[in-house]
């Protein structure tokens, strides 16, 4: 059995309509910002679910269900019917997450949340759309978990604006436990920003509510976060911190400084660069606020938020 996308004349067919309903909403969302999409979830149809199957890791590990990608592939036609069916007609429910630890390192275990292989891949079409929608607005200064990009760009848009820009004082933070942390509240209301179909809204709030599996056999009800590891929970996270941190750092950080300000965000880590030291300092007093604000909390301790620090001569404190 080949899964090469290639094999298949119809799924072919079915990719060319698919890509070109999300090119509209691309468009739309980039000629108006303040849109709200509705017929959202009318996209989750077969060829947006055929097009998601094909899109997902088939070597990844399988969910509770314990049905991997290979398996669901042998009857893929009918599998996908069914889960079409329960979409229609709204009798889908999410199943439960598949916890699992992985080594970060540095002694410490990171969770990850593994869906079921049917939720990746309504997952993973709903996450196109959010894509097509959000990709538009992003920060070009946002490089984790986005379509081509990545850490070794994140690395070189540092070093080049450091280097060349009159800096003097970096900021340098992450968040702790992000993922864990994101206020579903909070989250919804982002997303009611661009999208007022409520059927699609609904969908997301089945998967942050989604009861997760631990290793020891419990059942645990998260009220908060989305589990690391799930395929939409990256543009999830995106989403977030666009409009808790990068929004507020362009609109209201930047317009308020007399010298120059930067930010590179990866994922839930960023820097910040500023040319004057007050400003720099302001700004390190402030973000912690911000932050709580949305239920995040800046990792190192009340008294170490983050690191300041000069690095260079260039931009010496002139206010």
């Amino acid at each position: 059995m080949q899964l090469a996308k290639e094999t298949s004349a119809g799924h072919v067919g079915s990719g060319v309509r698919w890509q070109t309903s999300l090119r509209g909403i691309a468009k739309k969302a980039t000629e108006n910002k303040t849109h709200q999409f509705g017929n959202l979830y009318q996209l989750l149809n077969h060829e947006s679910l055929h097009e998601a199957f094909y899109d997902l890791k088939k070597k990844s590990a399988a969910g509770v269900d314990k049905v991997t990608a290979k398996e669901y592939a042998e009857e893929l036609e009918a599998n996908l019917g069914k889960l079409l069916e329960q979409l229609k007609s709204k009798q889908y429910r999410a199943k439960l997450v598949r916890r699992v630890y992985i080594d970060k390192g540095n002694g410490k275990k990171r969770p990850l949340g593994i869906p079921a292989v049917s939720d990746k891949i309504i997952q993973r079409a709903a996450a196109r759309i959010l894509e097509a929608i959000y990709e538009t607005e992003f920060s070009a200064h946002s490089y984790g978990y986005r379509p081509h990009t990545g850490a070794q760009k994140a690395v070189k848009a540092v070093t080049r604006e450091l280097h060349f820009g009159t800096y003097g004082y970096i900021v340098e933070a992450d968040i702790r436990g992000f993922f864990s942390a994101i206020d579903h509240d909070w989250l919804i209301r982002m997303l009611e920003l661009r999208i007022a179909d409520r059927a699609f809204l609904r969908l997301i709030k089945k998967w942050l509510k989604a009861g997760v599996l631990d290793t020891d056999g419990m059942v645990k009800h998260p009220v908060t976060g989305c589990p690391q590891g799930g395929v939409i929970s990256p543009i999830l996270a995106n989403i977030y911190l666009h409009y808790a941190l990068d929004l507020w750092f362009e609109k209201r950080v930047k317009l308020s400084c007399k010298g120059k300000s930067y930010i590179c965000r990866y994922a839930d880590d960023f820097v910040c660069a500023f040319q004057f030291k007050q400003e720099a300092v302001q700004f390190y007093q402030e973000v912690g606020e911000r932050l709580a604000k949305f239920g995040l909390e800046l990792a190192g301790g009340e008294n170490q938020y983050h690191k300041l620090f000069t690095i260079s001569q260039r931009g010496k404190d002139k206010v």
